[in-house]
C-alpha cells in the first residue's frame, strides 16, 4: 500500500513546475509547507484535486522557493496523526490541510505545527488552526446586512435537524440576528410539508379563503364579483406571521423546503427567501419551484474563471473546495513575504483586508470572516445583487 501511495504522490508531482517540493532539496530559504489530504481511500479524488489547485496557485505565485510536501491522511485519524508526526520530524510547521473539521481534536495536539484547514466549522477560536472554508458565521452577516437594506425584521431562521445543529445555532447567536425566530425540520420530505405547513399557517389561510369566497358568491354587487375572480385564482388568504425566511440548508432538503414554500402559497413577492452559500449550484435553477431567493457566495466571476482554467487544464470540472486550496497557497504565501518569516499563528492576523479569488476577507483571533456577495436566483441565471 505505501508503496501504492508513493506512486501516486511521484504521478501528482511529476505534473507540477519546479515550484514543488523535491526530496532533494535542502534550502534554508525555502518556505516549505506540508499539504494534508486524503490520498488514499473514499476521498483520495478530492485530495488530488486539492493538490492540483495548489499547483495553480503555485504556477501564479512564480517563486521556485515554495515547496510543497504532500502527505496522506486516509480516512482515519491514525493515519492523519501520523502523518503530522512525520512533519514535525522533517521540521516542517505550516500545514495546509486537512479538508475535514472532524480531526480538530487531534490537531490540537500538535500545537507547535499550524494549520491551515480548508473545512467551514468553527465555533471557537483555535490556537494552531486557521479555518478558510466559508464559514456560516460570514454566511448570516451578508445575509443580515441584506435583510436591513430589504426593511424585513421578522424573520424565520429554518434548519434541519443533524449533527450541525448546534454549530448553526453558535453561529446564530455569535451574529445576534434580532427578531427572528429557529425553526428546525425533519429531513424527510413528507415531514417538511407538514412542518411548512404548520410554520405558514396553512390551513388557516385556506379556511380563511373558502370562507370569503361563499360570502361573494352570495353577492351580485359588481365589486364582489371582481374580489371573488380575483380569489379563485388564489389558493389561500391572509398573511403569514414573517416578512422573510433563511434556510440554511442544501442539495434535495432544501429543494424541499422550497417546493412546501410553494405548496404552502408563500408568495415571493411579499416574503424574502434566502438560503446559504449554494456555490453556485445550477441544478437550482432548474429543479426549484422558487425562482425568485437569494443567498450569499463568493465572488461569482472568479469562480467561474477558476472552474474553467481548471477544466482547460486538467480535463474535468473541479470540487468547489478547490479554490479554497487555491487561495490558502496565496495566503500562507503572502503571510511569508509579509512578515519575511511565519513564526506563530499570530502571523496571519491582519489589520487590514486580504483579497483573494473568493473575495476579500479578513483574518482576527485566528477567525476568518469572509465578505460575502448576494446573489439573486432569477430567470434561470444567477445575478448580483448591490446591497
Amino acid at each position: 500500500m505505501k508503496r501504492f501511495l508513493k506512486l501516486i504522490l511521484y504521478y501528482l508531482l511529476i505534473t507540477f513546475n519546479t515550484f514543488v517540493f523535491a526530496a532533494e532539496d535542502k534550502g534554508t530559504n525555502d518556505l516549505k509547507i506540508g499539504v494534508l489530504v486524503p490520498l488514499s481511500g473514499e476521498f483520495k479524488s478530492l485530495g488530488e484535486e486539492v493538490i492540483y489547485s495548489i499547483n495553480l496557485g503555485l504556477h501564479d505565485i512564480g517563486n521556485p522557493n515554495v515547496r510543497i510536501y504532500p502527505k496522506d491522511h486516509g480516512s482515519n485519524k491514525e493515519k492523519l496523526i501520523a502523518s503530522c508526526e512525520e512533519f514535525r520530524d522533517e521540521g516542517i510547521k505550516i500545514i495546509l490541510g486537512p479538508v475535514e473539521s472532524k480531526y480538530l481534536n487531534e490537531l490540537k495536539q500538535f500545537d507547535d505545527l499550524i494549520f491551515i484547514s480548508l473545512s467551514n466549522i468553527f465555533s471557537k477560536n483555535h490556537e494552531n488552526i486557521i479555518m478558510t472554508g466559508i464559514n456560516l458565521e460570514s454566511q448570516l452577516i451578508a445575509i443580515k446586512k441584506f435583510l436591513k437594506k430589504s426593511k424585513k425584521n421578522k424573520t424565520a431562521i429554518l434548519f434541519p435537524k443533524n449533527e450541525y445543529s448546534t454549530h448553526i445555532n453558535e453561529s446564530i447567536k455569535m451574529v445576534n440576528l434580532q427578531n427572528t425566530k429557529i425553526f428546525k425540520y425533519e429531513v424527510s420530505p413528507e415531514k417538511i410539508t407538514k412542518q411548512i405547513e404548520k410554520l405558514t399557517n396553512y390551513r388557516q389561510r385556506k379556511i380563511n379563503l373558502e370562507s370569503r369566497i361563499k360570502k361573494l358568491e352570495k353577492s351580485e354587487e359588481p365589486k364582489d364579483i371582481r374580489e371573488l375572480n380575483d380569489l379563485k385564482q388564489k389558493y389561500t388568504l391572509g398573511k403569514i406571521n414573517y416578512d422573510s425566511f433563511i434556510i440554511i440548508d442544501f442539495g434535495d432538503s432544501l429543494k424541499s423546503v422550497l417546493t412546501s414554500l410553494v405548496y404552502t402559497d408563500v408568495a415571493e413577492k411579499d416574503v424574502l427567501i434566502i438560503s446559504g452559500n449554494q456555490w453556485f449550484d445550477e441544478s437550482i435553477l432548474s429543479e426549484t419551484s422558487i425562482k425568485n431567493f437569494y443567498f450569499p457566495s463568493i465572488n461569482y466571476k472568479n469562480f467561474t474563471e477558476f472552474n474553467e482554467r481548471f477544466l482547460k487544464i486538467y480535463n474535468y470540472k473541479p470540487n468547489e473546495i478547490s479554490i479554497l486550496a487555491y487561495d490558502s497557497i496565496g495566503l500562507i504565501y503572502y503571510t511569508w513575504k509579509n512578515n519575511g518569516n511565519i513564526n506563530s499563528i499570530k502571523n496571519f492576523n491582519f489589520d487590514r483586508k486580504i483579497k483573494a479569488k473568493i473575495g476579500n476577507f479578513s483574518i482576527s483571533e485566528n477567525k476568518v470572516i469572509q465578505d460575502l456577495n448576494m446573489y439573486k436566483v432569477e430567470e434561470n441565471k444567477f445575478i448580483l445583487e448591490k446591497f
